[in-house]
């Protein structure tokens, strides 16, 4: 679908109408006056479609397509021999929730959170980055590897799926583990790291992050020069860039440098919602020409704005709470505005993401069940699920075996 075309749910409720009104007492009947039989996705058809058949439809699709969840962070304490993913901790992610909901491919995220730009933090951020790394490969090679196994491309993806294993593949969030040697990146690309963004919250050594908009307080101006030359090593190792994180200035920079697509792991429509972590239009539009994908999150702050300014404000009582709806509503505005094909799905589960519907991987099925009800066919939830996210990741790995080249 180009960026100009009307989204599913529009097209839908049009034919509804016209179908609605050329429709006779005697049956389904052309606006011509010829009878034409009633087709099984028309908007009447639709319309007679029983909650229970739409349901199973919906369960039939859910089952078939790859559901990629590109944001999940982890705790390594349960990752461990005694307590790890194989039981149903309290986490909102764990092979038991994810069996349960559908949901095949999860991107474990190792996190490191900002701090001081010196010898001393470097080291600490390497060290927490490694224990994660090490978390997750121990998760699929040691302690469950006939459940779970990494994938480091889309044909991993793929493979392990049709084995019926889960899926774990590995994010970078905040390249400050990094430090002042960018010989680290290649390293973390052969542990696994797929996609890094540069900033998290707080300017990091490569880039500032969204948090400075509130006082328009940055560091670099958007990328320092270290950033320009990470955004060419990851072009070469085949390292997804992650635009969720840095300052409008800092993505705006990375799109006019980088060589591949990039990436939003985990945002939504600044649009809706009026989050410094989201994406306005601008930056949407730049990120369809670039051919990458913006990954919608179900982030209750990030796509309810009442719930937004509930909680910017700190005002008493419960804030409203965000839906699937509201998430879905996200999705279609992307892909009214940048096309199906740029658009995809992510969660940010156990690091304050979660809405009413899919407050966990169990009940994944339920963004699902959103979709087909907005008219949505089983292809393009098969873009927004993963078709799209794997798309970008086989065009920066062919990118960097190109660089290699030369």
């Amino acid at each position: 679908m180009q960026a100009n075309q009307s989204h599913p749910e529009s097209s839908f409720r049009r034919g509804l109408l016209a179908a609605l009104l050329c429709a006779s007492s005697l049956g389904l009947v052309a606006c011509s006056g010829e009878e034409k039989p009633a087709m099984e996705n028309s908007p009447v058809a639709q319309l007679a479609e029983s909650e229970e058949a739409l349901i199973e439809r919906a369960r039939g699709i859910h089952d078939r397509v790859i559901a990629l969840d590109t944001h999940a962070d982890i705790n390594t304490g349960n990752f461990t021999e005694t307590v790890n993913y194989t039981m149903n901790l309290d986490t909102q992610v764990n092979l038991v929730k994810m069996a349960a909901g559908g949901l095949d491919v999860a991107w474990f995220i190792v996190y490191t959170g900002q701090s001081t730009l010196d010898e001393e933090g470097y080291a600490a951020a390497y060290a927490n980055a490694i224990d994660k790394f090490d978390a997750i490969h121990r998760l699929a090679e040691i302690i469950a590897p006939d459940e779970i196994g990494i994938a480091y491309n889309s044909d991993d993806v793929r493979r392990l799926s049709a084995e019926g294993k889960h899926v774990a593949m590995i994010g970078i969030e905040n390249a400050y583990p990094v430090g002042l040697d960018l010989s680290n990146i290649k390293d973390f690309h052969d542990r696994g790291g797929r996609y890094m963004s540069l900033a998290h919250n707080g300017h990091s050594q490569f880039a500032d992050s969204n948090t400075g908009e509130a006082n328009n307080d940055y560091l670099h101006g958007g990328l320092s020069d270290m950033g320009r030359e990470a955004i060419a090593e990851m072009n070469k190792w085949g390292i997804m860039i992650d635009i969720s994180h840095p300052s409008k200035d800092a993505i705006m920079q990375m799109l006019e440098l980088t060589r591949a697509p990039l990436i939003a792991s985990h945002s939504s429509a600044r649009a809706l919602t009026n989050h410094s972590r989201n994406l306005d239009d601008e930056m949407l539009l730049a990120l369809r020409d670039n051919g990458g994908v913006a990954q919608a999150v179900a982030f209750g702050s990030y796509i309810n704005e009442a719930r937004r300014v509930h909680l910017a404000e700190k005002r008493e009582g419960e804030a409203p709470e965000a839906t699937v709806s509201d998430f879905v509503d996200h999705i279609d505005y992307m892909v009214d505005l940048i096309g199906i094909d740029h658009v995809g799905i992510s969660s940010d589960f156990d690091g304050g993401g979660g809405i009413t519907g899919w407050n966990d991987a169990s009940e994944t099925f339920n963004v699902t069940l959103e979709l087909v009800r907005r008219g949505y066919t089983e292809e393009q939830i098969s873009q927004l699920w993963s078709g799209n996210l794997l798309r970008v990741l086989d065009e920066v790995q062919a990118i960097a075996k190109q660089i290699q080249a030369e």
